[in-house]
């Protein structure tokens, strides 16, 4: 590992060369998408010519004066930085190469549109200020630019250890004054001399969060509406016939002839030359890499929003595929637009007097109120085709291949406002960034449902052609980002089709009373041992409903079931043996579900999906082959209506450390960070603190570790005990024998000093058996009140970022795995849910007559953790063990503690592209 460089007082566990990590493509406010990248020296030229290029006012406010050449010693001074104390971030777009307008090739210099930059004007540690300054091109303002850049600047800011900006505003310029005041963060301003000094505080806050995340709907919901809302198609085949390329070309043409939509098609070669290419909304490229490259370039000022590349052999053909990737993807934003694929199945919309073809699909899907997205092209092609069988009808499918750009994530922005969708499906290979699917998918489903189906049973494995981070947390993680997320998990699509045809059809059900009509007492039995199992309630008789009952016994049941508060929801299966199937009972049910507006599902011979016999006006109700298939079905509906219902509360915010502001609390946690990782070395999984730093950190945070004493013999073991205070713990230092109270390891409530020699030269003779050298360590602790024993950690995970987990010590955790997971921020509903998941919980509740413990205190203790590990992205892992809640108060008896230098986090406080 690199060892740490100093910068002024500051010596950093990081290399100082050009942050590549900082580079980004981010939407803008009108759904186009634009580079953000670290300043180079050899930008000299590019900011020269943004500068030259600036009006008269949008320079005077940006240097207090007429400026229309920046001189050449402060143009150096500019672009000469050593991205620590100093750096400054550009946003780029292509400009000419050699002076041609009208190059494509991949040698085209850059234009600079937008500036931000930093430099360090107070170097304490912990609380490091830097003034900030931001230059936005005339052509952009207006566009949002100023706002991304001030999320990625402020990210990288955060970084290097600032977390201040100070900045000097003419009170003129109030759109720069609008985005600081907009952006969410703590900010101060006052008046001097006629100049706005404004101060940033740069801690995230609730409001900084709330902004950042209605900022990326918007604009990831414009730019998908970009490609969405295509009407003038541009299909770019291969060079050379013969190839899949030119039947992928083919099949376009082939189904646009078949299902035009409202899509007007240009093919290139056909009727269509590059230099007729002058308004295109959208390119559908099928052709190997290199010609899909050069497409994407010559598409430059068409006008294109995005392009669908359906060929393969990008990442998944090694290496240099994967460079090919990346220089499509860096093209294809710089240029403006968003990419969906490689390999995909294509985009398809239902909108009427809009809908749009531009897909591999021979026929769409009937017109209807789901939406659907796939990364697998042969999933799109299953899914779409069982839609038609089942008559659901799609309002969107996007098939997004390798998502390389265009993910569920995007999609799910664009559908949380979509008119046209009510219900959302979505089947995963890979969850590329799960917090902020996480967050996306929790704020869709408050409003709409979302059914996920991730590929694999664990969401482990990754196809050829995708990159994701690798993860160490366990498998059941995925689970819980989903559980946080309010998403129904299906299995595979046949219990995505399931959910979604109730849901599309059917109202959101008011609870779990279901009642019970069925053909044959068989069934009946069938259907309720079902309705149990699903965790739903039988109510009402069980009574069959005859095979070849008359028209007015059919009316009477239905009636009965459908009776105002006899039920939530109604199971109706219906199966003759011999006689065969009247649509009488279909009917019956039918108008009884379109007049109640009672959630209804039906398993009947002969009947599946969507039939037209079990139609009432404009509601649908939906059959399914099976009685278990429909119950299934149900409750997964059932367990989404009450979570949409039920309290998610508040993100938890303890005052961290009495007799401090929580900012200070912070800062001095930062400040100890740092000041733990400028040792002299570290080994390459980071540094384990010691007891003492790990009090001194945990206390920033409100969390008390009790003290313990090492000893090595009896006579210091005694010592130790009389200046703690008797009774006393006494335990082997080593992790091994910590917690093991069968092999000796752990001797409780010694009294006297008597007893404490001899269980320490008894503990000290069986840990020099049972450990190889050095001689054993003991540790005596003066004896916290009694309770349950439990573990709290956190682990920074390099997918899912920091993961805080909670079990009850011992074999529950040792030998059963009986953990909770989640993932923060959490609620305090969250922290309650993880506290009372693990089986083992009664024991904190009073379990066989034993003393409840303080739970309050123990939700305490595990939100101080959640806060403080989505804090420190340096806390590598934590591991409080044991934590001894009692009836009153929780005890932090053991602490471990290992540091390293941060990694950025998939879903860090700035947009980005791909997300």
């Amino acid at each position: 590992m690199d060892q740490p460089e100093r910068v002024g007082s500051v010596r950093l566990p990081y290399s100082t060369q050009y942050p590549v990590e900082w580079e980004a493509d981010v939407v803008l406010r009108d759904g186009s998408t634009i580079h953000v990248r670290p300043i180079r020296p050899e930008d000299a030229d590019a900011i020269q010519r943004f500068q030259m290029a600036q009006s008269e006012r949008s320079t005077y406010l940006r240097f207090f004066a007429a400026l229309q050449r920046i001189p050449d010693r402060m143009l150096t001074q500019l672009v000469t930085v050593d991205h620590v104390r100093r750096t400054a971030l550009v946003a780029v777009r292509p400009g000419p190469a050699d002076g041609a307008d009208d190059a494509v090739g991949p040698d085209r210099t850059e234009d600079v549109v937008g500036v931000a930059r930093y430099d360090v004007t107070d170097d304490q540690p912990g609380r490091r200020t830097a003034e900030v300054a931001f230059n936005i091109a005339d052509a952009l303002q207006g566009q949002g630019l100023g706002s991304v850049l001030l999320e990625h600047i402020a990210a990288a800011a955060r970084e290097r250890g600032v977390h201040r900006f100070i900045a000097e505003v003419l009170p003129q310029n109030r759109a720069m004054l609008g985005v600081f005041r907009e952006a969410g963060y703590a900010v101060e301003q006052h008046l001097d001399d006629g100049v706005v000094t404004v101060s940033v505080d740069l801690d995230p806050t609730d409001r900084s969060r709330e902004v950042m995340a209605d900022r990326e709907h918007r604009t990831e919901a414009r730019s998908m509406q970009g490609l969405l809302s295509a009407r003038r198609v541009l299909l770019v085949g291969p060079a050379q016939g013969g190839t899949v390329d030119e039947l992928l070309a083919d099949r376009v043409r082939e189904a646009h002839a078949a299902d035009p939509g409202d899509t007007e098609l240009m093919v290139l070669g056909d009727d269509v030359a590059w230099a007729d290419v002058s308004e295109v909304d959208l390119a559908v490229v099928a052709a190997p890499p290199d010609e899909v490259l050069d497409a994407v370039r010559r598409l430059r000022g068409a006008g294109a929003r995005g392009v669908v590349v359906l060929s393969a052999g990008w990442a998944e053909a090694g290496p240099d595929g994967v460079a090919r990737r990346r220089e499509l993807l860096r093209t294809a934003h710089t240029e403006g637009m968003r990419v969906v694929g490689p390999a995909s199945y294509g985009l398809l919309t239902n909108v009427p007097g809009a809908s749009l073809r531009a897909s591999l699909a021979l026929t769409a899907p009937r017109p209807g109120r789901v939406g659907l997205f796939s990364q697998s092209a042969p999933v799109a092609v299953t899914a779409s085709e069982t839609v038609k069988r089942r008559g659901l009808g799609l309002s969107t499918l996007v098939s997004a291949g390798h998502r390389a750009d265009v993910s569920g994530n995007d999609v799910m922005q664009y559908w949380q406002d979509d008119p046209h969708t009510d219900v959302v499906c979505l089947y995963l290979e890979t969850l590329g960034n799960p917090r902020k699917f996480s967050r996306i998918a929790r704020r869709l489903a408050l409003v709409k449902p979302v059914i996920v189906v991730v590929a694999g049973r664990h969401g482990s494995v990754v196809p050829p052609g995708h990159t994701v981070r690798a993860t160490r947390a366990p498998r059941r993680m995925l689970d819980e980002v989903l559980r946080q997320s309010g998403v129904i998990r299906a299995e595979n699509t046949h219990q995505l089709m399931d959910v979604a045809q109730v849901l599309a059809h059917q109202p959101l059900p008011a609870g779990g009373r279901v009642g019970i009509l069925a053909s044959s007492p068989s069934l009946a039995a069938l259907v309720a041992d079902a309705v149990a199992a699903a965790g739903l309630t039988v109510v009402g008789p069980l009574e069959p409903l005859s095979a070849g009952a008359p028209d007015d016994e059919i009316a009477a049941a239905v009636d009965a079931l459908y009776a105002p508060g006899a039920c939530d929801a109604v199971v109706v299966v219906s199966v003759p043996v011999v006689l065969p199937r009247t649509d009488a009972l279909a009917r019956a049910v039918a108008d009884a579900a379109a007049r109640t507006g009672r959630t209804t599902v039906v398993s009947a011979l002969g009947l599946h999906g969507m039939p037209d016999e079990l139609a009432s006006g404009d509601v649908r109700v939906p059959a399914f082959s099976t009685p278990e298939d429909a119950v299934r079905a149900l409750g997964e509906v059932v367990r989404y209506a009450r979570w949409r219902t039920q309290d998610h509360g508040s993100p938890v915010r303890p005052a961290l450390r009495e007799g401090a502001s929580d900012g200070a609390a912070r800062a001095q946690a930062r400040t100890l960070v740092e000041a733990l990782l400028r040792r002299d070395e570290w080994p390459d999984d980071g540094t384990v603190l010691d007891q003492d730093e790990a009090a001194e950190l945990l206390a920033c945070y409100g969390l008390s570790l009790w003290r313990a004493r090492s000893v090595r013999t009896a006579d210091d073991a005694v010592a130790a005990a009389e200046a703690l205070g008797w009774p006393v713990a006494l335990k082997i230092a080593a992790p091994a024998l910590r917690h093991r109270a069968d092999l000796g390891g752990v001797r409780l409530d010694i009294a006297d000093a008597e007893d404490l020699r001899e269980d320490a030269e008894r503990m000290l003779a069986a840990a020099s058996s049972l450990l190889p050298a050095p001689d054993p360590v003991l540790e005596v602790q003066a004896m916290a009140p009694t309770g349950v024993a439990c573990v709290v950690r956190s682990v920074e995970d390099e997918l899912f970022g920091p993961v805080v987990s909670f079990g009850l010590a011992g074999d529950a955790v040792d030998l059963l795995d009986d953990v909770t997971h989640g993932v923060p921020p959490l609620t305090d509903v969250d922290v309650a849910r993880m506290v009372r998941g693990v089986r083992a919980a009664p024991r904190l509740f009073g379990y066989q007559g034993a003393p409840a413990a303080d739970v309050a205190a123990l939700e305490d203790v595990l939100a101080r953790v959640s806060v403080m590990a989505e804090d420190l992205p340096e806390l590598a892992s934590l591991e409080l063990y044991p934590v001894a809640v009692a009836e009153r108060g929780a005890a932090v008896l053991h602490a471990t503690i290992r540091l390293r230098p941060a990694e950025r986090r998939t879903d860090a406080l700035r947009r980005a592209l791909p997300g």
